[in-house]
């Protein structure tokens, strides 16, 4: 499980978001549903991620945000010499709930697919 100390830190200040979304950024993809958000490509790849905030609420003793993610993916192939596609990096994106605990810092982190 993730601890998102900085993040909850920042909680209550006009810091939190920046500081949410540096620490999403470190995570990669080990850590984040990356791979299992793909829509057009196979493999999630380690390129840096852009998250955008749609929503924050406070519920009980957790912090619930919906984010959404940018990120790339590419489809994996053989990569041969012929290849008419060796470009084959795509835009993806999906979007991800964490739940936050206000005491601890460790985050829930899972795939919404609504």
């Amino acid at each position: 499980m993730i601890r998102l100390h900085r993040s909850l830190h920042a909680w209550g200040t006009s810091d939190f978001e920046t500081a949410l979304k540096q620490e999403l950024a470190l995570l990669g993809i080990g850590q984040l549903p990356l791979q299992q958000g793909l829509s057009v490509s196979n493999v999630a790849t380690d390129d840096p991620i852009t998250v955008i905030i749609h929503r924050v609420t406070e519920s009980g003793d957790a912090i619930r945000v919906r984010a959404g993610i940018l990120y790339k993916g590419v489809i994996a192939g053989c990569s041969c010499a012929d290849d008419p596609t060796p470009d084959n990096e795509n835009n993806e994106y999906c979007v991800v709930q964490l739940d936050i605990d206000k005491t601890t810092a460790e985050t829930a982190v899972s795939l919404v697919t609504e």
